[in-house]
């Protein structure tokens, strides 16, 4: 049987395709049409997940879309009316995108197939997809559950349970109170782009101070025990306004939001800072709550904020669950996923069985290419390059390119589903090296030098570099741990500030943030098999089973797919080195190889 979930129309549209069970593919729209976010309808990646599963349209039995847009409609209709007439203009803008398309979902599913698909569609709620993409793919049996984004029809959170081939929603927060809202308002506060600048946030909060954090919660937020609270809109204004917030909160956090691309001051550090503190604090509570609720030792979550991995982090080592899985796709994107899999197991009532392990295959769940389409690629593009025969030849050669300092991008096998780069598409560097940080984000990808990188490290030596368990697994990069402390260096105290950033911090410098923390990979044969052996291989040679991982893309632009797409982006950075599967090109052997200007880059790009 074939199942087809689709997410679309408001934030990283997605197709995943769960055949007889077992996922057969899973990509973002971003890939293949390169409009970073896309939100339109993913014509592209169901036809990748039709090409993958070797199937036709008609041959799809379900089609399962992730949320009820009529439900999402009359919230925002509700929510227009309840601020008459200051949301008019808005709801203006917005209403012929719903005229022409939101509300005509069905439709649009019919004509993206084609007329050829004979099933039935289905829709869902749109925190049950989370629910469904949180605890399926699991590892568990049974497990609590924990969704939390910015907003679904009317829910903006919700507490669960799985157990065997059901799950059930047990209770929800609802719009406009959620947790994934004043993190955008205050991403958009601090000069960040809201729906893609709350990485920076979080990566710019260890900066700061918490300073703000008692007049959030006091003034902004009427926060329970259990992680519910209620927010005082007077200080937001994206109800009714094409901004997140009001001019209230100018005059609480001591002026305007940052204009884009302007100096970062200590304000902005120490707000972002602040707002960082609060939502680990509420993530907490929420997952004690959980504990409270369903009695169970296993925690899955999904939805936006589970992103949000410095909070994931606090949640593994001072919650009460002994055991968390987070979905890498664990926003809109993994929606499709998830309404793919709660159609199988709860609708079909389709057996699950329990492995000990998650079916989410690495989250390698995207397209690959195969090497004579890579050679006649590269081929017509006159590049240079060498072929390594074996992968033990190819581990051994990008391993001494990465230990002479080059920086490597490297191209292999399946394309990663969700916003993480897990080692197929990703950029290399050695951690060892102080300036490499700062190297890979000026003069490779494009962006502000504070942005943190996080390291890749061998399964069996992660409580050695971080403060994890001995064998901890962090496949999907979701876990933010304390570099040990025989890891670390000193520093001086007195350095306030992006000064921090130049500090020698650790024996990895170059993925130890200014808090001596770090976004932690486990890598293992068994998932990864072509990242671990470059691992291995670098491990031997330097002592070192770390290597800086970033995703393979620059500012503005999605993660890379396509060989074309790994060549473009290697020729149009300042990368040494390209690696697409056994295929190993120098920059500096290149016909028309040239330094790229980041100003110039920036500039041409228009990129904030």
């Amino acid at each position: 049987m074939n199942i087809l979930g689709i997410s679309a129309f408001y934030h990283d549209s997605a197709a995943a395709l769960v055949q007889d069970g077992r996922i057969a593919a899973a990509a973002q729209e971003e890939r293949f049409t390169r409009k970073k976010h896309d939100y339109g309808f993913p014509q592209h990646a169901i036809d990748y997940c039709l090409r993958e599963a070797e199937i036709r349209r008609s041959d799809l039995d379900l089609v399962v879309f992730y949320d009820k847009p009529l439900m999402k409609f009359e919230r925002i209709l509700e929510t227009y009316v309840s601020y008459s007439p200051a949301g008019f203009k808005l709801f203006l803008m917005g209403l012929p995108l719903w005229l022409k398309q939101k509300l005509h979902t069905p439709r649009e599913l019919r004509n993206g197939l084609g007329g050829e698909s004979e099933g039935r569609f289905v829709f869902l709620e749109h925190h049950e997809s989370h629910g469904a993409c949180a605890f399926f793919p699991s590892p568990f049996a049974e497990a609590a559950i924990l969704t939390m984004d910015g907003v679904g029809e009317w829910a903006t959170g919700s507490i669960g349970v799985g157990r065997g081939n059901q799950i059930e929603l047990l209770k929800e927060l609802r719009f406009p109170h959620s947790l994934g809202l004043p993190y955008s308002a205050f991403t958009y506060f601090a000069g960040f782009r809201v729906n893609s600048g709350e990485y920076k946030l979080m990566g710019l909060a260890p900066y700061g101070r918490p300073i703000y954090r008692d007049r959030i919660v006091n003034e902004l937020l009427d926060l329970k025990e259990d992680g519910s609270f209620r927010m005082n809109m007077d200080y937001f204004a994206f109800c009714y306004q094409d901004r997140m917030t009001s001019s209230k909160m100018d005059e609480l956090f001591d002026g305007p939001p940052r204009t884009s691309e302007t100096e970062i001051t200590q304000r902005e550090m120490d707000i972002a800072a602040s707002i960082q503190a609060v939502t680990e604090e509420i993530v907490l509570r929420m997952a004690r709550h959980a504990h409270e609720v369903t009695g169970l030792p296993n925690l899955t979550m999904a939805g936006g904020v589970a992103l949000n991995c410095v909070a994931n982090g606090r949640v593994l080592r001072e919650g009460p669950f002994d055991n968390i899985w987070i979905q890498p796709a664990a926003g809109d994107a993994g929606g499709a996923l998830g309404a793919a899999l709660f159609a199988w197991y709860q609708l079909l009532d389709k057996p699950r069985g329990s492995e000990g392990k998650d079916m989410q295959s690495g989250s390698l769940l995207g397209p690959h290419y195969s090497e004579n389409e890579t050679r006649a690629f590269l081929d017509s593009q006159d590049a240079v390059y060498e072929h390594y025969p074996t992968e033990e030849q190819l581990c051994d050669a990008v391993s001494d390119l990465l230990v002479e300092q080059n920086v490597v991008g490297h191209m292999a096998g399946r394309m990663e589903f969700g916003p993480r780069a897990l080692g197929s598409r990703s950029i290399l560097g050695d951690p060892r090296s102080s300036e490499m940080q700062s190297t890979m984000n000026l003069k490779i990808k494009f962006r502000e030098s504070f942005r943190p990188f996080a390291p890749a490290i061998l399964r069996e030596h992660v409580d050695e570099f971080f403060e994890m368990r001995p064998e901890d697994d962090s496949p999907y990069m979701l876990l933010v741990a304390p570099v040990k402390e025989d890891k670390r260096l000193p520093v001086d105290d007195s350095a306030t500030g992006l000064e921090k950033l130049h500090q020698k911090r650790s024996v990895v410098p170059a993925i130890t943030h200014v808090d001596y923390s770090a976004r932690v990979q486990t890598v293992d044969r068994d998932r990864h098999p072509r990242f671990a052996g470059i691992l291995e291989a670098f491990n031997a040679k330097t002592g070192c089973p770390v290597l800086i991982n970033t995703s393979f893309n620059v500012r503005g632009e999605p993660i890379v797919n396509t060989p074309e797409d790994a060549y473009r982006c290697f020729m149009g950075t300042n990368m040494d080195v390209l690696v697409i599967d056994n295929f190993v090109l120098k920059k500096a052997e290149q016909p028309n190889a040239q330094t790229i200007d980041r100003g110039a880059y920036l500039e041409q790009f228009a990129l904030d």
